[in-house]
């Protein structure tokens, strides 16, 4: 129950900075209505319908907030040991998580999940003019990178072994495999 505990938090921690940032970059270009929680997460609620939406401001609304948690998951992973090592295990395990998370949703957000439900890549296509596919393979490449970084770098400084094939390395990081 502890570890579903951790997982929960995480989730929930990484949802309020994601659409945090949505609301807040969407305050910036006075496009914020408001910020609801529902039952199934957090959503930002903005001025204008989708199919009125131009300009390069729904680049930066809908983008941000990926890169920001990306960022945030590169500069947490940067201090995974010292996060491992933490006295307090309730800290260092929310902080294994937060890294997971942080590396992989939005990398998976903007690869494959285009495909399922949408999501935050529309605004960045209109918004900058740049071809979804291309957007979409490169954070696909980010998410392989991230997932490698996790399996290799990550559940190490954790203790953390696996066979299953999705945990284990699939291509060499500093010529270990």
């Amino acid at each position: 129950m502890k570890k579903w505990l951790f997982f929960l938090l995480s989730i929930i921690i990484f949802a309020f900075i994601h659409e945090g940032c949505h609301a807040l970059i969407a305050m910036l270009f006075r496009e914020y209505r408001a910020f609801v929680v529902h039952p199934y997460g957090f959503e930002v609620i903005f001025k204008t319908p989708v199919p009125e939406r131009e300009g390069i401001e729904w680049g930066f609304i809908s983008g941000v907030s990926n890169v920001i948690t990306l960022l945030l998951g590169y500069l947490m992973f940067s201090f995974r040991e010292k996060i491992a090592g933490l006295q307090s295990s309730f800290l260092s395990t929310l902080g294994y998580w937060l890294i997971v998370f942080f590396l992989l949703v939005d990398a998976f957000n903007l690869s494959i999940g285009p495909f399922i439900y949408g999501g935050d890549i529309g605004g960045i296509v209109r918004g900058f003019s740049i071809n979804r596919y291309l957007i979409q393979i490169l954070f696909f490449a980010v998410l392989l990178l991230n997932r490698e970084l996790i399996v290799q770098k990550l559940f190490p400084v954790y203790g953390i072994e696996s066979k299953y094939p999705l945990f284990r390395p699939w291509i060499r990081l500093n010529g270990k495999r």
